[in-house]
Protein backbone atom coordinates (compact mmCIF):
# COMPACT_ATOMS: atom_id res chain seq x y z
CA UNK A 1 0.00 0.00 0.00
CA UNK A 2 2.67 2.54 1.00
CA UNK A 3 5.66 0.78 -0.57
CA UNK A 4 7.90 0.86 2.49
CA UNK A 5 10.89 -1.49 2.39
CA UNK A 6 12.78 -3.22 5.24
CA UNK A 7 15.63 -0.73 5.18
CA UNK A 8 13.24 2.19 5.61
CA UNK A 9 11.57 0.47 8.57
CA UNK A 10 14.98 -0.12 10.13
CA UNK A 11 15.85 3.59 9.80
CA UNK A 12 12.53 4.57 11.42
CA UNK A 13 13.16 2.13 14.32
CA UNK A 14 16.66 3.53 14.96
CA UNK A 15 15.38 7.15 14.91
CA UNK A 16 12.55 6.21 17.29
CA UNK A 17 15.01 4.51 19.66
CA UNK A 18 17.25 7.58 19.66
CA UNK A 19 14.41 10.13 20.05
CA UNK A 20 12.22 8.26 22.53
CA UNK A 21 14.80 6.29 24.43
CA UNK A 22 14.64 2.70 25.62
CA UNK A 23 12.13 3.31 28.47
CA UNK A 24 9.39 5.03 26.37
CA UNK A 25 9.85 2.97 23.14
CA UNK A 26 7.62 -0.05 24.17
CA UNK A 27 4.79 2.31 25.16
CA UNK A 28 5.11 4.22 21.86
CA UNK A 29 5.16 0.93 19.92
CA UNK A 30 1.89 -0.18 21.62
CA UNK A 31 0.35 3.22 20.86
CA UNK A 32 1.43 3.02 17.18
CA UNK A 33 0.07 -0.54 16.93
CA UNK A 34 -3.26 0.64 18.37
CA UNK A 35 -3.52 3.40 15.75
CA UNK A 36 -2.53 1.04 12.93
CA UNK A 37 -5.18 -1.46 14.11
CA UNK A 38 -7.84 1.29 14.24
CA UNK A 39 -6.88 2.48 10.75
CA UNK A 40 -7.14 -1.07 9.38
CA UNK A 41 -10.51 -1.61 11.07
CA UNK A 42 -11.79 1.67 9.67
CA UNK A 43 -10.53 0.75 6.21
CA UNK A 44 -12.17 -2.69 6.46
CA UNK A 45 -15.50 -1.19 7.57
CA UNK A 46 -15.46 1.29 4.68
CA UNK A 47 -14.62 -1.53 2.28
CA UNK A 48 -17.45 -3.72 3.66
CA UNK A 49 -19.91 -0.83 3.42
CA UNK A 50 -18.96 -0.27 -0.22
CA UNK A 51 -19.32 -3.99 -0.95
CA UNK A 52 -22.77 -4.03 0.70
CA UNK A 53 -23.89 -1.03 -1.34
CA UNK A 54 -22.57 -2.59 -4.55
CA UNK A 55 -24.26 -5.86 -3.68
CA UNK A 56 -27.52 -4.03 -2.93
CA UNK A 57 -27.24 -2.18 -6.24
CA UNK A 58 -26.61 -5.48 -8.02
CA UNK A 59 -29.66 -7.03 -6.36
CA UNK A 60 -31.78 -4.01 -7.31
CA UNK A 61 -30.56 -4.25 -10.91
CA UNK A 62 -31.35 -7.97 -11.03
CA UNK A 63 -34.77 -7.28 -9.52
CA UNK A 64 -35.50 -4.68 -12.21
CA UNK A 65 -34.36 -7.12 -14.90
CA UNK A 66 -36.59 -9.87 -13.53
CA UNK A 67 -39.48 -7.44 -13.18
CA UNK A 68 -39.15 -6.30 -16.79
CA UNK A 69 -38.95 -9.90 -18.02
CA UNK A 70 -42.09 -10.73 -16.01
CA UNK A 71 -43.87 -7.76 -17.59
CA UNK A 72 -42.75 -8.89 -21.06
CA UNK A 73 -43.97 -12.41 -20.36
CA UNK A 74 -47.27 -11.06 -19.06
CA UNK A 75 -47.73 -9.01 -22.23
CA UNK A 76 -46.98 -12.06 -24.38
CA UNK A 77 -49.43 -14.17 -22.38
CA UNK A 78 -52.14 -11.56 -22.76
CA UNK A 79 -51.51 -11.36 -26.49
CA UNK A 80 -51.63 -15.14 -26.87
CA UNK A 81 -54.76 -15.25 -24.67
CA UNK A 82 -56.43 -12.74 -26.96
CA UNK A 83 -55.42 -14.81 -29.98
CA UNK A 84 -56.86 -17.95 -28.38
CA UNK A 85 -60.02 -16.08 -27.44
CA UNK A 86 -60.47 -14.83 -31.03
CA UNK A 87 -59.83 -18.32 -32.38
CA UNK A 88 -62.38 -19.77 -29.96
CA UNK A 89 -64.95 -17.18 -31.10
CA UNK A 90 -64.29 -18.10 -34.73
CA UNK A 91 -64.68 -21.79 -33.92
CA UNK A 92 -67.85 -21.08 -31.97
CA UNK A 93 -69.23 -19.23 -35.01
CA UNK A 94 -68.27 -22.09 -37.32
CA UNK A 95 -69.87 -24.64 -34.99
CA UNK A 96 -73.05 -22.55 -34.85
CA UNK A 97 -73.11 -22.32 -38.66
CA UNK A 98 -72.58 -26.06 -38.97
CA UNK A 99 -75.18 -26.73 -36.31
CA UNK A 100 -77.64 -24.52 -38.18
CA UNK A 101 -76.84 -26.39 -41.40
CA UNK A 102 -77.42 -29.72 -39.66
CA UNK A 103 -80.68 -28.42 -38.19
CA UNK A 104 -81.77 -27.27 -41.65
CA UNK A 105 -80.88 -30.66 -43.09
CA UNK A 106 -82.74 -32.39 -40.26
CA UNK A 107 -85.88 -30.48 -41.16
CA UNK A 108 -85.80 -32.04 -44.65
CA UNK A 109 -87.40 -35.51 -44.97
CA UNK A 110 -84.94 -38.37 -44.74
CA UNK A 111 -85.03 -41.68 -46.54
CA UNK A 112 -84.84 -44.52 -44.06
CA UNK A 113 -84.04 -48.15 -44.61
CA UNK A 114 -81.29 -50.03 -46.36
CA UNK A 115 -79.64 -48.84 -49.56
CA UNK A 116 -81.57 -50.06 -52.59
CA UNK A 117 -79.90 -53.09 -54.17
CA UNK A 118 -78.06 -54.08 -50.99
CA UNK A 119 -78.47 -57.58 -49.52
CA UNK A 120 -80.42 -56.08 -46.63
CA UNK A 121 -82.80 -54.46 -49.09
CA UNK A 122 -83.20 -57.73 -50.94
CA UNK A 123 -83.91 -59.57 -47.71
CA UNK A 124 -86.40 -56.92 -46.66
CA UNK A 125 -88.27 -57.14 -49.95
CA UNK A 126 -88.37 -60.92 -50.00
CA UNK A 127 -91.92 -62.08 -49.61
CA UNK A 128 -93.14 -64.92 -47.51
CA UNK A 129 -93.90 -66.87 -50.69
CA UNK A 130 -90.24 -66.67 -51.76
CA UNK A 131 -89.13 -67.98 -48.40
CA UNK A 132 -91.68 -70.78 -48.41
CA UNK A 133 -90.68 -71.77 -51.94
CA UNK A 134 -87.13 -72.71 -50.85
CA UNK A 135 -86.88 -76.26 -49.54
CA UNK A 136 -84.54 -76.27 -46.49
CA UNK A 137 -83.39 -79.80 -47.36
CA UNK A 138 -82.10 -78.62 -50.76
CA UNK A 139 -79.68 -76.11 -49.18
CA UNK A 140 -76.39 -77.89 -48.34
CA UNK A 141 -74.99 -77.27 -44.85
CA UNK A 142 -71.75 -75.31 -44.57
CA UNK A 143 -68.80 -77.12 -43.06
CA UNK A 144 -67.62 -75.93 -39.64
CA UNK A 145 -64.07 -75.26 -40.85
CA UNK A 146 -65.10 -72.49 -43.27
CA UNK A 147 -66.44 -69.14 -42.26
CA UNK A 148 -66.35 -65.58 -43.46
CA UNK A 149 -63.38 -63.72 -41.93
CA UNK A 150 -65.29 -60.44 -41.99
CA UNK A 151 -68.02 -61.68 -39.64
CA UNK A 152 -67.41 -63.02 -36.17
CA UNK A 153 -67.88 -66.75 -35.57
CA UNK A 154 -71.46 -67.76 -34.97
CA UNK A 155 -73.02 -64.75 -36.70
CA UNK A 156 -73.89 -66.48 -39.97
CA UNK A 157 -73.92 -70.03 -38.70
CA UNK A 158 -70.75 -70.97 -40.59
CA UNK A 159 -68.63 -71.45 -37.47
CA UNK A 160 -69.59 -72.66 -34.03
CA UNK A 161 -69.98 -70.16 -31.26
CA UNK A 162 -67.74 -70.44 -28.24
CA UNK A 163 -70.65 -71.24 -25.91
CA UNK A 164 -72.19 -73.83 -28.27
CA UNK A 165 -71.09 -77.48 -28.34
CA UNK A 166 -68.63 -78.20 -31.16
CA UNK A 167 -70.11 -81.54 -32.24
CA UNK A 168 -71.51 -81.83 -35.79
CA UNK A 169 -74.96 -82.71 -34.39
CA UNK A 170 -75.26 -79.27 -32.81
CA UNK A 171 -78.26 -77.34 -34.12
CA UNK A 172 -77.60 -74.35 -36.28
Amino acid sequence: MFDIGFSELLVIAVVALVVLGPERLPKAARFAGLWVRRARNQWDSVKQELERELHADEIKRQFRDVQSSVQDTEAQLRASGEAVRREAEQMRGQVQQQGQAVADDAAAPLMTGPVPGSPASMAQHATAQDVDAVDPASVPPLPHATYDAASPPGMDGSAPRADAPSSPEAPR
